[in-house]
C-alpha cells in the first residue's frame, strides 16, 4: 500500500485505535514521566509531553542512550519503539529495568516485546502500518487509551480531535487537488530549504514536520522556537536568503507570542521576504497538534511527489542501521 493511501485512512485508524480493547494502566503516584523513542516513535513522546505541559507531572523526552539520573520509584518510563528493535530505546529499557521506576513499553514486537515478557514488564503490542512515521495515529491513539488514567484529557477531547481529523482529511487529502488544499499549496510554495518557526506548546508538531520533510521529501530543514529566534536567528534575515519561512501558529497563542508574531511578520514584510502561515484548528491541545501534524505530514508527501521523490524508502537510515550491526 502506498504511503498516501495510509494517510487517507488516518481519521479511521485513529478512531479504531482508541476504541481497541486494550488494557489501561493502573499505575498511581507518578510525578515524573520519561518518554523514550527515536524518529517516528519519538514524535509520539513529544506530543504527550505537550499534553502534560500544564500539569504537575514533570516530563522528560529521551532520544538517545542516557536515562535521567532523577528516575526513581515515582517515575514512569514509557518505551515507544514501533519496530521494537530501536537500539537507543532498547538500551533505555534495559537501564530502566535496573532502577526502581515503573515501566510500560509499546511496540509491534521485536527485542522490546521479548525483553518485557522475560522480565515481567508491562507491555502493549501495537500493529505497525507501513512505517514508523505512517503508524503515528495507531500508536498515538492506542497509547492515549492505555495512559488515559494519568493524562489530563477525557474521552470528549480525544473524540473531538478525531472529528477534526475527519474535517481536515476532506481539505488536504488526495481527493482534493484544488487551491483550498492548504497542504498541497504549501508544498507547491516550498522551493528551497524551509525554516519552521513555532510557539510554545507546538514544538512536537514542528519537529514532526521537520522529520517528515527529511524522511519523505529527502530535504534539509531548519526548526526554531519563535521567541528564541527573535533573540538570534532573526538576524540572519539581514542578508538575502533562499530559505523559506513557515510560521506555525496556534489559534490562542499566548498574548506575548502573538506580539512576537506581529513584529516578526512586519520585519519579514519590510525585508520583502515571502513567508507562509499555517494556523492550528480550534480545540484542545491534542486536536491542535494531531491536525497540524496531519496537514504538515501531507505537505511533506506532496512535496516529495512534486520533486519526483518516493517518500517510502529511507536508504540513509538503512545504511546507518547496517553499519551499527557491525
Amino acid at each position: 500500500m502506498k504511503m498516501y493511501e495510509i494517510y487517507n485512512k488516518w481519521p479511521t485508524i485513529a478512531k479504531k485505535s482508541f476504541e481497541l480493547n486494550i488494557e489501561k494502566i493502573k499505575i498511581q503516584k507518578i510525578d515524573h514521566i520519561v518518554f523514550a523513542g527515536m524518529g517516528g516513535s519519538g514524535a509520539i513522546g513529544d506530543v504527550f509531553a505537550s499534553i502534560l505541559s500544564k500539569t504537575s507531572i514533570h516530563t522528560t523526552i529521551v532520544k538517545g542512550y542516557n536515562l535521567p539520573k532523577t528516575v526513581n520509584k515515582n517515575t514512569l518510563v514509557v518505551i515507544i519503539s514501533v519496530s521494537g528493535d530501536t537500539k537507543e530505546t532498547f538500551e533505555i529499557l534495559k537501564l530502566a529495568n535496573k532502577t526502581k521506576c515503573k515501566i510500560i513499553a509499546f511496540s509491534s514486537g521485536g527485542k522490546v516485546e521479548k525483553f518485557c515478557i522475560s522480565n515481567n514488564l508491562e507491555f502493549r503490542k501495537i500493529e505497525k502500518i507501513h512505517s514508523p512515521r505512517a503508524s503515528f495515529p495507531i500508536f498515538l491513539y492506542s497509547i492515549l487509551k492505555v495512559l488515559q488514567p494519568i493524562l489530563p484529557i477525557n474521552d470528549k477531547e480525544i473524540y473531538d480531535s478525531i472529528k477534526q481529523l475527519q474535517k481536515t482529511f476532506l481539505k488536504i487529502s488526495t481527493n482534493n487537488i484544488s487551491k483550498t488544499n492548504i497542504a498541497l499549496e504549501l508544498a507547491k510554495w516550498i522551493t528551497e530549504i524551509p525554516i519552521i518557526y513555532y510557539p510554545f506548546g507546538f514544538e512536537s508538531a514542528a519537529i514532526r514536520f521537520k522529520n517528515s520533510l527529511q524522511e519523505n521529501s529527502k530535504t534539509h530543514v531548519i526548526c526554531e522556537d519563535v521567541l528564541e529566534t527573535t533573540h538570534n536567528g532573526i538576524v540572519a534575515w539581514e542578508k538575502k536568503s533562499k530559505i523559506k519561512p513557515i510560521l506555525l501558529k496556534g489559534t490562542n497563542d499566548h498574548i506575548k507570542t502573538k506580539e512576537r508574531w506581529k513584529i516578526m511578520k512586519k520585519y519579514l514584510k519590510f525585508k520583502k521576504i515571502d513567508y507562509r502561515e499555517i494556523e492550528s484548528p480550534k480545540g484542545g491541545i491534542l486536536s491542535k497538534l494531531v491536525n497540524l501534524i496531519y496537514i504538515l505530514d501531507y505537505t511533506s508527501i506532496y512535496y516529495a511527489v512534486k520533486n519526483n521523490t518516493d517518500p517510502s524508502p529511507v536508504k540513509a537510515i538503512d545504511f546507518f542501521k547496517s553499519e551499527l550491526k557491525k
